[in-house]
């Protein structure tokens, strides 16, 4: 009893309580995959698209915030996830399936559990291998850029309107892809360690300036295609780095890259 008595106390102890900044940042990103759930069940489809995006914005501040701030925690990595989960997993399946799969019947909602599946299982994965990969690569697509590629597809229908091409098994394909993505290792580039607030070179500041700009003049198009393009970058970079490695001498070493 003395000893359950004093575990009790120092659970106590270790848990005084949580920063508020990055855990309310992180409960508006909750909040907005919970509006794109609502607003896709009311077929707002374009608003459930554009919530998700919102999602991932305020994603990426909790974390600097945080590590800004100096207010990083156990609890606020475990919400954290939680919170992806709904806003990048439930969120998303939801959207494409009453979307474009509902007429696939159990083939449909089949794909759209896959997603929710892996995006957990990768999720668990990130937890588990926090400090043992390198930061500047993702071990399988990040779920937030699954999630994202949903989005900016739902946006990039919704430009092209009567001109679009036939939907359903275009995004029954892409679903099955990106859930297998997610759980592989292959390796993608992480943005995380990009530091905003020392020096660049000027031409650094100039691409992304022409990014905003060209992004600006027609985002649900120029979306869809940066999203695409990095969902694709990881195969590609993964296919060249072997076969750099296959032509290459067999005793001349190589810099280590990415593999999968």
């Amino acid at each position: 009893m003395r000893f359950r008595r004093r575990r009790k106390k120092k659970d106590r102890r270790r848990f005084r309580g949580v920063y508020l900044l990055p855990n309310l940042i992180t409960t508006g990103s909750l909040f907005a995959g919970f509006y794109a759930i609502v607003a896709a069940m009311d077929g707002r489809f374009y608003a459930a698209a554009w919530a998700i995006l919102i999602a991932l914005i305020l994603d990426g501040l909790d974390g600097r915030v945080a590590r800004m701030t100096k207010s990083t925690s156990g609890f606020g990595v475990q919400y954290d996830s939680l919170a992806d989960l709904v806003a990048f997993g439930v969120a998303p399946a939801i959207l494409v399936y009453l979307w474009a799969l509902k007429d696939f019947k159990q083939f449909g909602w089949a794909a759209a559990f896959l997603f929710v599946v892996c995006g957990a299982l990768r999720l668990a994965r990130f937890n588990v291998q926090t400090g043992s990969i390198d930061p500047r690569y993702f071990n399988g697509l990040p779920i937030p850029a699954a999630a994202v590629m949903v989005a900016s597809v739902v946006a990039f229908y919704t430009e092209l309107g009567e001109f679009a091409p036939e939907r359903s098994k275009f995004i029954l394909a892409i679903m099955y892809v990106l859930s297998f993505l997610m759980v592989s290792n292959i390796k993608y580039i992480s943005f995380k360690k990009v530091e905003l607030f020392r020096r660049h070179p000027f031409h650094t500041l100039v691409g992304l300036v022409l990014i905003f700009v060209v992004v600006a003049t027609a985002p649900n198009i120029m979306g869809f295609l940066l999203m695409a393009a990095y969902v694709a970058s990881g195969p590609i970079s993964t296919i060249i780095y072997h076969r750099r490695a296959a032509l290459a001498p067999k005793g001349e070493t190589e810099t280590p890259a990415p593999e999968a």
